[in-house]
């Protein structure tokens, strides 16, 4: 490689890092300013002196109540929620290179809402129990349908097909569940399902936040090895991947995202689908995505909540907003891989 050749490479290579510092600082700073967004506005309009001063313990007539008990709870929630949705997804997809290997699309997100669901609807339980079931759920339906796809060189696509196939069971479960439920106790299940922040305690935030913490630092640690896996298997393996070892990191830590976060908040609907697509989109191609997916998804919970709340006469729970925007996404992808004869 002559000299000039070089320095090409190595100026293209601290432009990609720049690229993605940026974008990383940028979603970031966006966050937080969702986040703090969210604290100010409501019902009553909140200073933003006001709001530090009930984050740094004061009691200040009205905000403590509203900023501290009220908003910072969903606040949290929506940022967890956003954080694990959108590593979860970006490693799912990455992993099985393609775009349609979301959890909320192959059906991991669906078991977790059918335990649930049983549970209010059948048990008549609520609370810490409806989640502790949902994380469960979750955890073994992932695993039933890593089981039925593994082994061969086309299990990714199986492992979708599948998915697919066990999540539109589940979901007719739920549909069941609901026709012969209570009409007192289908309002408390449809809105677990619908995927919402509303009505969250500073109790519920605590779970998620050490699965947040925990296995999406799992993930950050594999994060360069999953992109070796970008290049299948026996690639990674040549250059000194531990593949099967990675997977099982890969696989165990995003469905447990997936699981508590759904266990908090409900399915809230393709957030891990269209965090990983945009997140590369703003880093570049051949990034690591699992960081900038994960704040992706923050933004998007954020955004559509706050959307949900103020944008429209009616207020409608986040999962609704999301639902809105992800629904034309997955049509445009799906129309996309026919046109490419089912490549991703």
């Amino acid at each position: 490689m002559t000299a000039l050749a070089l320095e090409r490479v190595t100026t293209g290579r601290r432009t990609r890092q720049r690229r993605r510092r940026v974008a990383t600082l940028a979603l970031v700073a966006l966050v937080l300013v969702l986040g703090v967004t969210m604290l100010c506005l409501g019902e009553t309009t909140y200073s933003l002196a006001e709001v530090g001063r009930v984050l740094l313990g004061e009691q200040v007539k009205g905000a403590s109540f509203a900023v501290g008990t009220l908003r910072l709870p969903r606040a949290l929630a929506g940022i967890l929620a956003g954080l694990a949705f959108g590593a979860a997804g970006a490693s799912f997809q990455t992993m099985l290179r393609n775009p349609l290997a979301s959890p909320d699309i192959i059906g991991i997100s669906a078991g977790a809402s059918a335990a649930a669901v049983w549970c209010i609807l059948v048990l008549h339980w609520s609370g810490p129990a409806v989640s502790v079931i949902a994380v469960v759920a979750g955890l073994v339906v992932a695993g039933a349908i890593y089981a039925l796809a593994r082994g061969g060189e086309s299990a990714g696509g199986r492992l979708i097909l599948i998915g697919i196939g066990v999540g539109a069971m589940l979901d007719s479960v739920v549909s069941y569940l609901l026709l012969n439920a209570s009409a007192w106790d289908v309002p408390t299940a449809v809105r677990w399902l619908t995927g919402s922040l509303n009505g969250i305690r500073m109790e519920a935030i605590a779970p998620l936040a050490v699965a947040v913490v925990v296995l999406g630092g799992a993930l950050l640690f594999v994060a360069r090895d999953l992109r070796a896996l970008e290049f299948g298997d026996q690639s990674a393996t040549a250059l000194g991947v531990r593949v099967d070892a990675v997977r099982l990191v890969l696989v165990l830590a995003a469905v447990g995202l997936v699981a508590f976060a759904t266990a908090t908040t409900g399915p809230i609907a393709f957030v891990a689908f269209l965090a990983g697509p945009i997140a590369t989109r703003l880093v570049g191609a051949g990034a690591p995505v699992v960081l900038p997916a994960a704040l992706t998804g923050a933004a998007l919970v954020l955004a559509a909540d706050l959307l949900g709340q103020f944008a429209f006469d009616t207020r409608f729970p986040v999962g609704v907003v999301t639902g809105m925007i992800g629904a034309p996404y997955l049509l445009f992808l799906l129309i996309r891989l026919n046109r490419a004869g089912g490549s991703a």
